[in-house]
């Protein structure tokens, strides 16, 4: 790939993440989910990041609402963030993640895990 091509909204992904490492660099790791879910927002008003907490969305099979799912944050109107605290980001949260900006209508998701000294973080657009 040219250096020079961006991905579907990096920009605002390379800022959600830049707030995700300061959150950690604030708490430490070893808080629980919640936690950092409640953290980052207060980072986002801090950079003027516009952000959704806890929106619901509708899932239908054969136009049959089978359930609901509840996504972490949703910013800039076209990010669902999903946050972790796990020992590392498997397949099985990516696959989760597919189907989210689905659901949503929101073209890219990112998983933000605050276990790991380091933060771990996983992008994921249709």
């Amino acid at each position: 790939m040219n250096t020079d091509e961006k991905f579907l909204h990096s920009d605002e992904t390379r800022e959600i993440i830049g707030c995700a490492c300061e959150v950690l660099n604030c708490l430490d790791h070893g808080f629980h989910e919640k936690i950092c879910e409640n953290a980052l927002p207060v980072e986002f008003k801090l950079r003027n990041i516009p952000y959704s907490p806890q929106l619901d969305f509708d899932i239908s099979d054969k136009d049959v609402e089978v359930g609901s799912y509840i996504p972490d944050l949703i910013t800039f109107d076209t990010i669902v963030i999903d946050t972790k605290t796990i020992d590392t980001i498997t397949n099985h949260e990516t696959r989760k993640m597919i189907n989210y900006p689905r659901v949503t209508k929101k073209p890219v998701g990112l998983i933000v895990n605050f276990k790991p000294a380091k933060l771990e973080w996983k992008r994921v657009a249709l």
